[in-house]
């Protein structure tokens, strides 16, 4: 006698392996599953360091440093064109202070738009680039192969990612 799978034809089993394997691949922690099912929410940006290495945007631009993951605040003064060449991103510039602003270049092939606009206020966190001009926050979303901790952006209460 055949069990009830083995009779099931072929295009059962698969789909019975397939959900074998998905168990098995939540079971065992496949970090880019886990995220994608299980989004989980960054803490509230602080004044206290929410992952190692973490700095203030403001301490990463005066050092002139890259490749450093920072959190910000601040007002949006300027919106620009989107970049349209390889993956799409939005820009913005992000006033930290009186004396300094931040491009913001936000991936929107894998996060949603951020809907700002001149004088609204944001908090995010990402990877700091400094150049001539200043600096940019890039990596503002999650990361689609679940090797890094990937950034984000918070507008109006609602959570970009």
């Amino acid at each position: 006698m055949r069990s009830k799978i083995a009779r099931r034809g072929p295009r059962r089993r698969r789909k019975w392996l397939l959900l074998i394997l998905l168990a098995v691949a939540l079971i065992r922690g496949y970090p880019a599953l886990r995220s994608w099912l299980f989004p989980t929410s960054p803490p509230a940006v602080s004044s206290e360091e929410t992952r190692a290495g973490l700095r203030d945007a403001r301490e990463a631009f005066d050092a002139r440093l890259s490749d450093v993951w920072v959190s910000a605040s601040g007002e949006v003064v300027r919106l620009l064109e989107d970049d349209r060449e390889g993956s799409r991103h939005q820009r913005f510039i992000l006033r930290l202070d009186p004396d300094s602003t931040l491009l913001v270049v936000h991936n929107i092939d894998l996060a949603p738009r951020v809907p700002v606009r001149a004088g609204d206020t944001v908090q995010l966190e990402g990877e700091f680039e400094w150049n001539e001009r200043g600096g940019l926050v890039h990596w503002t979303h999650h990361d689609p192969a679940g090797r890094r901790a990937g950034g984000w952006i918070r507008h109006a209460g609602k959570l970009y990612r």
